[in-house]
């Protein structure tokens, strides 16, 4: 009874022992904390986008971006006798500068973005006469339009990656129109959706596995602590129909981040070829963070890179540069799918 005791104290004060030691550790580790000021939402929304967003190496290279110059010289714009409006205005105008479609300030009364990637650059899109090519008897799968054209190609409009797109729908979209020549898939506007349902249309364009990027995610807080890019890859579809004739994606400066994503893997598959203008771009996974008001801040914090190490966050060019024609227009003809009907027509 005797040993039974003194192991039993041992034992209470090993446990104190530890309870002191982790007090002690707790102590030493300081998190940041912002008070519910102009200045501490200011500050609080520096520092989230300082430790975690993913692109401010390649925006310097690019752009020019010196995040910690940034914060100095709005700071002097800040101070406690601003509205809310106003501190909202100076917070977005702080944001614009990393030039970032994935970057949005949310509150109740707006929504703050950049969408500069698409707003100034020519649209190279009509609903009005895309919509004549689809008619008013097409199907749709899970999101995908789909019809089969006079000259016997098919016409695939996918207009985001939002909706629940699977292998099922895929395939049965693929067998409705096997008996056409080629394919035209219409990602114009697309402005993107789950990263899984662009891939899932993407792997029935392919019989092999392919090597499409490289993801890396950060690693800690400082600006350039990343993993080490991890190799991405494309999996033929496993069940279903897989394409094997020719394939036109048809793009503009709105394909944005998951539909950015589907043609650069839909730009490596045999017999496809990109048509139109360079996407928007957006390779960056966008993440979630509130401030000490409740304003939620969305920002870039996974990096993704095309095959060649090569980043796409300012989109991907075509492999054959269109232009809506003024007077294609005027006669409701869309230049682009008649280019991309032409191509099919020639190379069968």
């Amino acid at each position: 009874m005797k040993l039974f005791s003194i192991s039993k104290n041992r034992m209470l004060i090993n446990l104190l022992m530890v309870a002191l030691s982790l007090l002690s550790f707790s102590s030493c580790v300081k998190e940041d904390y912002y008070d519910n000021s102009k200045l501490g939402n200011y500050e609080a929304l520096w520092r989230i986008m300082n430790e975690h967003y993913c692109f401010f190496d390649y925006k310097k290279d690019v752009l020019g971006v010196d995040w910690d110059e940034i914060h100095a010289r709005y700071a002097y714009k800040i101070h406690e006798r601003m509205t809310d409006d106003q501190l909202f205005e100076v917070l977005c105008e702080m944001l614009a500068e990393l030039q970032d479609g994935h970057v949005n300030l949310s509150a109740a009364f707006d929504f703050g973005r950049n969408w500069s990637f698409y707003e100034d650059y020519p649209e190279n899109y009509n609903d009005s006469i895309a919509k004549l090519y689809l008619g008013h008897g097409y199907r749709i799968a899970s999101g995908l339009k789909y019809v089969v054209l006079p000259d016997n190609i098919g016409y695939v409009r996918c207009e985001s990656f939002e909706d629940g797109i699977g292998d099922g729908n895929v395939s049965a979209m693929l067998h409705s129109l096997a008996t056409c020549n080629g394919l035209i898939i219409d990602v114009r506007g697309n402005g993107g959706g789950a990263l899984t349902k662009a891939k899932t249309l993407a792997s029935h364009f392919t019989n092999e596995k392919l090597l499409v990027g490289y993801v890396s995610h950060k690693t800690g807080k400082g600006r350039s602590d990343f993993s080490s890019p991890k190799p991405e890859y494309l999996e033929p579809a496993s069940d279903g129909i897989r394409w094997q004739k020719p394939v036109v994606v048809l793009t503009n400066r709105a394909v944005y981040s998951s539909a950015n994503d589907f043609v650069k893997c839909m730009k490596l598959c045999p017999k496809v070829t990109v048509m139109g203008d360079r996407t928007g771009g957006g390779s960056g996974m966008p993440f979630n963070s509130e401030l000490p008001n409740g304003w939620s801040v969305r920002y870039s914090a996974v990096v993704y890179y095309d095959q060649e190490m090569n980043h796409t966050e300012f989109g991907i060019d075509p492999d054959i540069v269109v232009e809506m024609s003024g007077t294609d227009l005027v006669q409701k003809k869309d230049t682009y799918i008649e280019r991309a009907r032409e191509y099919l027509k020639n190379n069968r």
